[in-house]
């Protein structure tokens, strides 16, 4: 476990010495090293790690909501290396204001599914996706249920049940 580690955290500090204007932070947390960078040029970070340090396979991306702080959202990618057996974490800061954020679909083709999660629960967008939809929610579901401030009560009953409702009764 040491060595993983030891290693992760050459790698981060790899990252801040080639993008030192992007790295924002290394942080540990039980054992897991995470970098935190900048939205700006995430795709050119991540392309990094993945052709220099071997990160070829996206274990898990997603969308945390931590309202009301600034900025209030992150994208959070949780990279491994099959050759290497090691992992790491990235955080990406995404403004409220603009929530948008670089695609890797063509870094990792099964981000896409991630990214479309993540847009659908959270509205983040990302920049470049090829198919940018919601993928939990129906198309015309007004907002987006994972944010801090999604009304857990009062909401009016979702319009296409109705229609649901009555395709079931033939």
């Amino acid at each position: 476990m040491a060595q993983k580690m030891t290693y992760s955290i050459s790698v981060a500090e790899d990252l801040r010495a080639k993008f030192p204007e992007r790295v924002i932070e290394i942080a540990s947390f039980r054992g897991q090293i995470a970098v935190i960078v900048k939205n700006e040029g995430i795709k050119e970070v991540l392309r990094y790690l993945r052709d220099e340090h071997s990160f070829d396979h996206l274990q898990d991306l997603c969308g945390v909501d931590y309202f009301p702080r600034k900025p209030r959202f992150e994208v959070v990618y949780q990279l491994y290396s099959i050759s290497k057996r090691h992992q790491i974490r990235i955080r990406v800061q995404v403004d409220e204001d603009d929530p948008e954020i670089d695609s890797v679909t063509e870094l990792w083709p099964g981000s896409n599914w991630h990214e479309r999660e993540c847009y659908d629960m959270f509205g983040i967008r990302f920049r470049g996706h090829p198919d940018l939809r919601r993928i939990l929610m129906p198309e015309d579901w007004d907002g987006h249920p994972l944010r801090k401030d999604y009304p857990l009560q009062g909401r009016s009953i979702w319009s296409g049940f109705q229609k649901i409702l009555e395709d079931r009764e033939g």
